[in-house]
Formats: structure tokens, sequence, C-alpha cells
């Protein structure tokens, strides 16, 4: 009686140690899997968020950069008379801006011819070397960018620079024939004995820059003063 009683008190603690059942194993592992996928769904949204809005930083600071160039060319901008016809002009191959070179004091000035233009997407700056006399000016207006330019690219991924001139009395335009109306209408308001001692006004007193980027849902518009 005894040896049967232990044998029964043994078999009880094998009963009360048992594992888990495959079918525990499965619900558990589809339990962890559910779970690891959710986890990986959570950590890839906020890796492309991240990658998101490092790319949005990354085009503004090239924007910033782009357009803070421009407004320093603008508020440079010479008068039209300096340069024999207008010193803001633009086309479909870009924007062309004559402006003042900085010098140290003391030296005789200078001035400087500056395109932006789009080739490949690519938004490039060149610069001529410094212009001492109006004959270079001249020729370096009429003349496309050589070795002797600098050339500094801004930004990529660029479809097209649209600029529009703003010409009083005429407003917004694109056509640089109301460009040189204006300067012509300018130049003949000099006979007039009450306008003669006036500055020569310029033809362009602004321009707006639309930039389309392949990143950008739609273009980015800036506007700009010339001269201030």
């Amino acid at each position: 009686m005894k040896t049967t009683a232990r044998f029964k008190h043994r078999s009880g603690v094998r009963k009360r140690a048992r594992g888990f059942t495959l079918i525990e194993l499965m619900v558990a592992v589809a339990i962890l899997a559910v779970v690891a996928v959710l986890s990986w769904r959570g950590l890839d949204a906020i890796a492309r968020g991240r990658d998101a809005i490092s790319r949005s930083m990354a085009d503004e600071r090239v924007f910033a950069q782009l357009f803070d160039q421009m407004r320093i060319d603008a508020r440079l901008a010479v008068s039209d008379d300096e340069t024999g016809g207008s010193a803001i002009a633009a086309d479909r191959s870009g924007l062309q801006i004559v402006r003042t070179y900085p010098i140290a004091p003391g030296h005789a000035p200078r001035l400087e011819v500056v395109r932006y233009q789009v080739s490949n997407g690519l938004v490039t700056r060149y610069a001529s070397p410094p212009l001492g006399n109006f004959g270079q000016v001249r020729r370096a207006m009429r003349s496309g960018a050589d070795s002797t330019w600098s050339a500094v690219p801004l930004m990529n991924g660029v479809g097209e620079i649209q600029v529009r001139l703003y010409v009083p009395p005429t407003g917004w335009t694109t056509q640089m024939a109301d460009v040189r109306n204006a300067i012509a209408t300018n130049d003949n308001n000099l006979t007039i004995p009450q306008l003669a001692a006036m500055p020569l006004p310029r033809a362009v007193t602004g321009f707006k820059v639309s930039i389309g980027s392949s990143s950008l849902a739609r273009p980015i518009d800036r506007a700009f003063l010339v001269g201030e």
C-alpha cells in the first residue's frame, strides 16, 4: 500500500511539470511575428519620414542659396546708361544681370556680367572677369561664357527657370522688346527740358523668378527689386 501511494505521488508531479503544447508554441510564434511586422513597419515609417525631412531641409538650403545670390546681384545691378542697354535681360536660356564688381577702396570701378542658366537640370551662375570699360561690357553682354568666366553650380534637378520683368508703365512682361521700348522712351525724355536734369530711370525695376523642380509639387516664385 505504501509503494502504491508513492507512485501516485510521483505521477502527479510529472503532470504538473508538463511543457507547452504545439498549438501553444504556434500561437506564441504567430503573436511574435505580428509584433515584429508591426515594429518593422513603424521603424520603416520613421526612417522614411526622417529621410523626407532631410531632403526637404537640403532643398530649402539650396533654394535659399540660389535666391540670396540673385538678391545680391539684383541689388548691385547698374543703371541702363552704364551698359548702353538693359542691365537686366531675360530669355528662355536664363537671366542676365550687369552689376558692380566688388573692389578694394581706392581702385577704379569695375563691372561684371553674371548669368543664371539651366543645362541638363543644373542651374549654374556664370560671372565674367572684372570689366573696366564700356567696350568690354558690351562684348560680355553679347557673347557667351568662355574659359575666363567663373562657373558656380547652384541647384540640380531643375526643369526650367522662367523670368518675368517689371517694366514701368507696362507692368510684368517676358518680352525684351518692351524693355527696349522703355529704354528708348527714357532716352527721348532727356530732350525735354524739365526731365533733362533727372537721372535716367531704369527700364526694369524688378523681376520675378519661377523655378520648377522635380522635387516640387509646383514651382516656387520669388520677386526681386533692382538696385534696392
